[in-house]
Parts: structure tokens; sequence; C-alpha cells
């Protein structure tokens, strides 16, 4: 009885220090990504920037997150998941992240402006430092994916049969912490105040980001560490025990057709892109659509949007834990599609008062924690462990599909209004105006594919989708 409590699959300490190792990693990777989230109203003017960027080229960047995840690096990276282990593959890309990092922090440097790789680049594209950050931003991209995806099937692995909605409610929710870091320190870490906006000043928080991820990378070191020690005491216990496991099949191409056919992964991968559109899309262009709709200025606006992930910090361990005790996760999936419709309605449509621009952003982060919280430790009771590298990575894949494009539809029907509308006030009202429609109109698929879920698991109450995550003992 002593040994079997030395397991680190027995103590509870040990979980959560895992927990916190691939957590951080996370937290660097939103924070990377939103670094210019709350600052992004900049763009309007791009004759006062070095970097020279408006908002159409910010949507391009903001899509090439997804251009390698969607052009199969993602599903083939998630068969290396489950072929070569998470350790490996894990630490892979990590490295991955933070080499995308170190190249889109050079592309927007005043040393690559005056180099000559900015000249030769030059003679290809119009815009050098849009090109070789969006090459940048895409291997970040492609690693942090996949970071993800190690993350997310560690976290099954260790809290198996234990508050696994929880634990993965509470890595998202420290994850979104580096978003909401990222909204409320750099715009206040980045000079705005001056006419011209130079180089220096919109290259400091990604430096910032880059010392997180260096700092993820020690923790990750431990996750490896540990991970490869729960492993050995487990084949250890086996052999003390005599127990003979069956062997493991390897990783076969026919298991992607399989997990393909499986119609309520097929339902959770399209409410995952349809849902997370709404929201990380929404939030690349989030100043620029509350400054004008509330007449506010832009730290008040990157405060405002600082409240999405301060919500789920808040809210998804809560519902996580509600899921992992009470179940009823198709019925979270619904109420949380509804509040992200809700939400962009007063965001888009509501009076221009201050209070329903808090309002509406407030009600978007608790609706982002509901889905989430049900969503991903659905997926370990549909699909095979051996299989939720893949399974996970084709989920990402088709969200990655949608968040390639959305930003640049986003940002060209901005850019499009306000070249129509020659008043610049009401240019911006309307451009704002307009992208919410074309939220809202996603807002409304993600509740009907939610339903459609919710029916599918009435109708298959073997899969256990609504019971809960944690096994009474």
């Amino acid at each position: 009885m002593n040994s079997a409590l030395k397991l680190l699959k027995n103590s509870r300490s040990a979980r959560w220090i895992v927990l916190i190792s691939l957590s951080l990693p996370m937290f660097a990777s939103y924070f990377f990504d939103d670094f210019f989230s709350g600052i992004g109203h900049i763009f309007n003017n791009p004759q006062n920037l070095d970097l020279a960027w408006n908002l159409s080229d910010y949507g391009l960047y903001g899509g090439a997150y997804s251009l390698l995840c969607v052009w199969g690096g993602l599903v083939i990276c998630g068969m290396l998941l489950d072929k070569w282990g998470v350790r490996f593959t894990g630490s892979l890309f990590v490295g991955l992240m933070v080499i995308g990092s170190i190249i889109v922090i050079y592309a927007i440097s005043e040393t690559f402006a005056h180099s000559g790789l900015y000249l030769l680049l030059a003679k290809a594209f119009n815009k050098p430092s849009l090109a070789l950050a969006y090459a940048g931003c895409a291997i970040f991209g492609l690693g942090s994916e996949i970071a993800g995806v190690a993350v997310t099937r560690s976290i099954a692995k260790w809290f198996k049969g234990k508050e696994m909605a929880l634990a993965m409610g509470l890595q998202l929710a420290f994850a979104r912490m580096g978003t909401a870091t990222a909204l409320i320190v750099v715009p206040r870490i980045v000079n705005l105040d001056q006419a011209y906006i130079p180089f220096s000043e919109t290259s400091k928080p990604a430096l910032v980001a880059l010392i997180l991820m260096c700092v993820a990378l020690v923790l990750w070191s431990m996750f490896v560490f540990m991970d490869s020690k729960y492993d050995r005491q487990n084949a250890e216990e086996d052999r003390k025990n005599d127990v003979v496991k069956e062997k493991e099949e390897k990783f076969k191409f026919s298991d992607i057709l399989r997990i393909l056919g499986n119609k309520q992964f097929i339902l959770i991968s399209l409410l995952c892109v349809f849902f997370y559109c709404c929201i990380i899309s929404f939030r690349r262009f989030a100043t620029t659509i509350i400054i004008p709709r509330f007449g506010i200025e832009g730290e008040v606006a990157s405060l405002m949007v600082s409240l999405i992930p301060f919500a789920t910090m808040i809210f998804t361990p809560l519902f996580g834990s509600l899921i992992d005790s009470k179940g009823k996760a198709s019925s979270f999936m619904i109420l949380g599609s509804f509040l992200v419709l809700i939400s962009h309605l007063i965001i888009g449509f509501a009076p221009g008062i201050e209070f329903f621009g808090y309002l509406g952003v407030a009600i978007l982060g608790i609706g982002y924690s509901l889905v989430p919280a049900a969503m991903w430790p659905t997926v370990p009771k549909i699909i095979p462990e051996k299989n939720l590298g893949t399974a996970y990575s084709l989920i990402y894949w088709i969200q990655n599909m949608g968040m390639l494009v959305v930003p640049i539809f986003v940002g060209i029907i901005i850019t499009k209004t306000t070249e129509s509308i020659p008043d610049k006030g009401a240019a911006s009202l309307q451009s704002a105006v307009n992208a919410e429609y074309f939220f809202v109109a996603l807002s409304l698929v993600a509740i009907a594919i939610a339903f459609m879920l919710r029916r599918s698991s009435l109708q298959n109450p073997q899969l256990m989708i609504d019971l809960p995550n944690k096994r009474k003992k």
C-alpha cells in the first residue's frame, strides 16, 4: 500500500504540478498571439506607423497563424503525436513556437527594416515586414496548436477518471490569462500618445512574449521529466503485479477515417470552428469595433476586452467542476452558444453607451467559458485514448480553417466599409456594425450545431456525453 501511495498517478499534488507545467507554455502562446489585439486600432492609420500595416494587413497577419495548420501540418503532426508520443513531439513544437516568435520579432523590428534581407524581400513583396512576419506567425501557429494538442492529451492522461473537466478548465483559464495580460499590459508599455509610432514601440510586446516563452520552456522540461517517471512507475507496477496488458495497436491511417466517420466528432469539430471564430477572430478586431460603437478611448477599450479572458478565468474552472460532478455537457454547449449570440447583438446593436459595451463583452466571456469547459473533456468519451492526439489535431485543423479566413474577411469588411464612406467617424461606426453582422451569423450556425449535438447525445446514451466525468469510487 505504501508503494502505491508513492506512485505519481495516485498523487494529487503531482497532478497539479504537471497542470502548472503544462499551462504556462499556453499562457505564453496566448500572450504572443494577442500582443497586437489591445492596440489593433493603430492600423486604422498606417501612415502614422513605421510598420506601415493597415487593417487588411493586420487581418492577413492574424490569419497566418492557421496557414500551416490548415494545409495539412496540424493533421500530420497530430499523427506524429500519437506515433512518437507527447514528450518528444510536444517538445519539438514548443520549440517551434519560440522559433516562430523570434522571426516575427525580427520582422517588425527596425533592424530588419535596414537589413539586406529586407531589400531582398522587397523585390518580391510590397511590404517585406508583413511577408516575414506572416511566415513567422505561420510557424508559431503550427507550434502553438500542436503544443496545445499535447497539453490537452496530457491532461486527459493524468486526470482520467478524476477532475478532468476542472483541470482542462483551469488550463484554459490560465492560458487565457495570457490574453488578459496582453490586453492590459501592451497598451501601457507601448507609447501611443506620439504622432508617429516607431518600430521600437510596436516590437516591445513581442519581446515580453519571448521572455515568457523562455520561462515556459523550463516548465515544459519539468513536465517531460515527471511524465517519463509516470510511465516508468506504471510499467514497474504492472510487472510487480504480473499485469499483462494487451499490446496497443500502432497508429494506422485508417484511424483517421474512423475518427472522421464519427458523427459526434464531426459535430464537436464544427461547433469548435464556428464558436471560436465568434470570439478569437472578434478579439483581434475588438478595439476597432468597440471604440466607435461606444465612443471610448483605446486604453478603456482594451480594458473592456480584457473582461473576456478574465471571465473565463473565473467561470471555466467553475463550469468544468460542475460538468465533472453533474454532467449535462451538451446543454452547457447550447447555453454558451446562445450567450455568444446575445453578446454580439449587444456589442453590435445596443445603444452606444459604455455600460452596454461592458455587458456585451462580459457575456461573451461567460459564453467562452461554457462551451470549451464542456467540449474538450467530451472528446476522450467518443475517441479511443490511442487516437486522442490525432483527434484533437483534426479538431484544431477544422477550427483553423475558420481562423485562417475569418480574420481576412473581417479585415476586408472593415477596410471596404471605411473606404466607401467619406466621413471618418461614420465610416468607423458602420464598419464596426457590418463586422458584427458577420459575427452574429457565425453565432447562429454555432447554436444550430450545438442543438444537433444535444440530439445526438440523447440518441446515443452509451457514449455518456452528458454523464459526469468524475467516477464514483
